[in-house]
């Protein structure tokens, strides 16, 4: 008989691990990614797994974003060495991410460490270091959309577009148990359908059990084309006031969607003489990513590409300049205005952004632009929520500069793509939300309750389901 239980992203965003086990397929777990939100040392350091990692055959990953694949160094640094299956341009991007990742994580602990050893505390060992980066890669397989591959003894997997970011997928893995074919669906994130450079999410049609994200639950997102519109006008009016603007950017999927739009307002000419920089090193790689992999992406839109630029996202956008170097990064300080800044991280919790708040936020002339998700106790999430005084770097900041948020380029489904989405099963299935916090999830849930008549589950974390 088989076991689902939800030890992440259960009424809660960030995080998500879900565990099946079966006779048919073993142990499996669906993603493995990590909480954020806070102190990123203090955050591991608290991250434990509810499971024997030894004990797990496999990890099968809807998509790259570190909220899903962000654990798999520690997985394997405790005992994993089954195998990581995942879309091939996920496997591509795993490379980039977990290698700056832990990257991260070990420069933030090297500066507690020492904070601690002045205070007289005992320092902290890492709870992974690189060679575990390197032995987890080292574990991974990259499959085409539509392909099968087998799993356990019994299981069949295949992944099919979820339109989010470039190489998410929807995971169905069918195994027979009992002398019964069973079907599980997991949506991962799924993306919206007017994405610039995504497909519309694969509609499937059966399926015995369902894990749906609802991380949009509660609400609707304007379109792309409004987005850009937004974009311009908000770009305007800073431009007016000689100020610059700040977008706290995912390395994966945003960034790659805002150049796309940046590019698209100078083809027209209406992106005025702003300076672009990019101030990411892991989203100038992740960026050079889907440079190779653009054929896989939105046909329509990358249609649009001239001959010229239709192999390179940077080259579509002419004024981008690319910060590499910690100095290329400090010089953008002297620029008082007229600039945009993209950088990491997307909410905030670390990254160079936070050094470019310090400079700027407390200017009125300044506009920061979030594009995605910001969840609970992340610094992007208390911005966005309109906090006047902020602590950065040990001191106390007044938040003046304007506070605008693209809801349109969300990576992820609103509400009614979502409803679209779960209404394709014929019959309904069984339907289990994850990946949402409650208030998102009460209101899908009451969504499909009246439009469909399906009355879903919302699991806490460590619960089990049987099916």
């Amino acid at each position: 008989m088989a076991t689902l239980t939800f030890h992440g992203a259960a009424q809660e965003v960030t995080g998500s691990c879900h565990l099946l086990e079966s006779p048919a397929v073993g142990r499996v777990l669906l993603d493995c990614g990590m909480h954020q939100g806070g102190d990123a040392v203090d955050r591991m350091q608290d991250e434990k797994f509810s499971f024997d990692p030894g004990a797990i055959d496999a990890v099968i990953l809807s998509h790259a974003h570190l909220d899903h694949s962000g654990m798999l160094p520690r997985l394997y640094h405790e005992g994993f060495r089954g195998r990581i299956l995942s879309t091939g341009a996920t496997r591509e991007l795993l490379d980039v991410m977990l290698h700056d990742s832990v990257g991260l994580y070990l420069r933030d602990l090297e500066r507690a460490n020492l904070r601690r050893a002045r205070r007289g505390k005992e320092t902290l060992d890492p709870v992974y270091t690189m060679k575990d980066v390197e032995g987890a890669l080292g574990l991974c397989a990259g499959f085409s959309y539509g392909e099968s591959v087998d799993v356990g003894e019994g299981g069949v997997l295949r992944f099919h577009d979820a339109g989010h970011i470039l190489g998410s997928s929807i995971i169905e893995l069918v195994f027979n148990e009992e002398a019964k074919s069973k079907t599980l669906v997991f949506s991962g994130d799924l993306g919206k359908g007017d994405s610039v450079l995504m497909n519309e999410p694969s509609r499937l049609q059966h399926a015995d059990v369902v894990l749906l994200e609802s991380t949009y639950g509660d609400r609707e997102h304007r379109g792309e084309q409004d987005s850009q519109t937004q974009l311009r006008d908000v770009l305007k009016e800073t431009w007016r006031r000689g100020g610059s603007v700040m977008i706290p950017a995912f390395a994966v999927g945003r960034t790659q969607d805002i150049l796309f739009h940046l590019g698209c307002l100078h083809h027209q000419g209406e992106l005025d003489n702003w300076e672009v920089f990019l101030d990411s090193p892991m989203a100038i790689a992740i960026t050079q990513v889907y440079d190779r992999w653009l054929d896989m992406l939105d046909g329509d839109d990358v249609r649009h590409l001239s001959d010229v630029h239709k192999n390179t996202l940077e080259k579509f956008l002419p004024t981008l300049n690319l910060a590499l170097s910690t100095d290329e990064s400090m010089a953008i300080n002297r620029i008082k205005g007229g600039a945009i800044i993209i950088a990491g991280s997307g909410m905030c919790t670390g990254g160079r952004i936070r050094h470019h708040f310090k400079q700027r936020i407390w200017d009125d002339r300044n506009t920061v632009i979030f594009t995605g998700y910001q969840a609970q106790g992340t610094l992007g999430r208390i911005l966005v929520d309109g906090i006047k005084n902020l602590k950065l770097f040990n001191e106390e900041y007044v938040v003046k500069a304007n506070i605008e948020t693209l809801g349109g380029l969300s990576a992820h489904a609103g509400q009614s793509g979502l409803v679209a989405w779960v209404g394709a099963f014929e019959p309904a299935p069984r339907t289990v939300l994850v990946h949402g916090e409650p208030r998102a999830q009460d209101a899908l849930a009451k969504r499909l309750w009246q439009d469909q008549g399906l009355k879903v589950e919302v699991p806490a974390r460590g619960e089990s389901i049987v099916f």
